[in-house]
């Protein structure tokens, strides 16, 4: 049933995605903001993306959304942000774990039901999205998507008709799903953000003169001028209306010791500017680097980083051990996740169409080389080589994460066990795969010093213990039609 990690243009880690909401309490319209909100949030999808609007002030349940394949500047132009009037709306950017890379799974979703209408984005992946479905299908749903959002949104819709408010039926759909789920909501009146009790997703609000804003990362606040109030509580319902401002339902949050937040947020995900659950995304990186060098030290003239993810941890490494920081690699930017691969025939590489090494930089040197995580080894053992080819005398590879050993259920996409290097192989065998002069992980035990033990994260990738029981059949991907 299942379709198994899709990304095959790199061995990186995908997201799920970024949602951003924006509701201007004096009506002004919020298209181009969200537009610039999505900007910022790029980084978390790059497959498809999309905005929906509304006019709390005109008729009731009027929508106009647009959302397409590719990246945020390639599906909107400024004819088309024009176009969006409404003084509230969401936005969404995608990378598929759940769900074929098709336009119709883009989002937002929007639903026209009896109650009116409901535009809704989500970053997460339900474990108990198969049941679910099943249970709406078997009682007369019909889907237009394959993904797990159109679940969710199916629930507050069908709540909402038992429900006195839209946050309420929010909170009784919540009470149904199961699993990681960060959900921004529009309703014909209020602007409504959730996030699951263990906290596995972020979500944060912001506030621009008498606009109000919901988002993945505190960067997108910045990017739109808005001032960061605060963090979006795990297991909250946060209702945004011009009559209450922000209204709190907390009574789903569980004690903190259950919580599950994702490291690889801090690892990985997240941009380094941003600062998630009061801990900075960028401090966090250069503690992991800093680990390394104290755990994992090496002789060496260079220390480098993968671009993006790896350059904090490398500096980190850097200032912990004196050896020089610098740059061995030219990124080329433009390039997306969709990207045309070059063919088998061609002697194009899909890594080297990304990255070019710096011969200048590290000819004859010894080169550390820090990157977020292997996950097959297959992007590793090129990037090493390219090294090699380009003059390093040495290469040692440092990884800011512990070995991959479980599958993620939870948003992120990790793949089955068995494509993981390191599930039958030691770091000896690794680092032979990979061409490596020396190899080292992350200790395990660092893990919670790099958000200073402010809360409880999941590390089931790493270990196979997750916050709550995952599902008994690897239901990750697309569901059968």
């Amino acid at each position: 049933m299942a379709e198994r990690f899709k990304n095959t243009v790199s061995d990186k880690l995908g997201e799920e995605c970024g949602v951003f909401g924006m509701y201007d309490f004096d009506d002004g319209d919020v298209a181009s903001s969200i537009y610039y909100g999505l900007l910022a949030l790029q980084h978390r999808g790059q497959e498809s993306c999309g905005i929906a609007v509304s006019e709390t002030y005109g008729p009731k349940g009027k929508v106009q959304a647009h959302k397409d394949m590719g990246l945020v500047n390639e599906a909107f132009d400024h004819d088309r942000i024009e176009s969006l009037k409404g003084n509230i709306g969401v936005g969404h950017v995608r990378y598929s774990t759940a769900g074929s890379s098709t336009r119709e799974n883009a989002q937002p979703l929007v639903l026209n039901y009896v109650k009116g209408t409901l535009g809704m984005a989500h970053n997460g992946n339900l474990i108990n999205a198969v049941e679910l479905r099943e249970e709406l299908a078997y009682t007369g749903a019909i889907f237009q998507t394959t993904i797990d959002s159109e679940v969710i949104a199916y629930y507050i819709a069908r709540q909402r008709l038992v429900s006195n408010t839209v946050e309420e039926a929010v909170g009784r759909a919540m009470d149904k799903i199961k699993g990681a789920y960060a959900l921004v909501v529009m309703s014909p009146r209020k602007l409504i953000g959730a996030r699951d009790p263990f906290g596995f997703k972020p979500l944060c609000i912001g506030k621009r003169d008498n606009c109000y804003v919901l988002a993945s990362e505190s960067c997108a606040l910045d990017t739109i001028g808005a001032e960061f109030i605060r963090d979006v509580l795990p297991g909250e319902v946060v209702t945004i209306s011009p009559e209450f401002g922000i209204k709190s339902d907390t009574s789903r949050c569980i004690d903190h010791n259950k919580h599950g937040h994702c490291i690889f947020e801090y690892i990985y995900f997240s941009r380094p500017d941003s600062i998630i659950d009061e801990v900075s995304v960028y401090n966090a990186r250069i503690k992991a680097g800093r680990f390394l060098a104290m755990d994992s030290p090496v002789d060496a003239d260079l220390v480098v980083g993968v671009p993006e993810s790896g350059n904090v941890a490398a500096l980190g490494y850097s200032m912990e051990s004196g050896i020089p920081y610098g740059q061995a690699f030219v990124k080329n930017g433009y390039i997306g996740r969709t990207f045309i691969k070059p063919g088998q025939k061609s002697r194009e590489s899909s890594v080297q169409v990304k990255l070019n090494p710096l011969r200048e930089a590290v000819k004859g040197k010894r080169v550390i080389m820090i990157d977020d995580s292997i996950v097959r080894g297959t992007t590793s053992d090129r990037i090493i080589n390219m090294l090699r080819e380009a003059g390093a005398k040495e290469v040692h590879m440092r990884v800011s994460s512990p070995p991959f050993l479980w599958p993620c259920y939870f948003g992120i996409d990790v793949p089955a066990r068995e494509q993981l290097i390191a599930y039958n192989h030691s770091v000896e065998d690794i680092r032979k795969i990979i061409g490596a002069d020396s190899l080292g992980y992350l200790q395990l035990n660092r893990l919670p010093e790099l958000v200073d033990d402010k809360f409880k994260i999941c590390t089931g990738c790493f270990t196979g213990k997750y916050p709550l029981d995952p599902p008994e059949e690897d239901i990750r991907g697309e569901f059968e039609e």
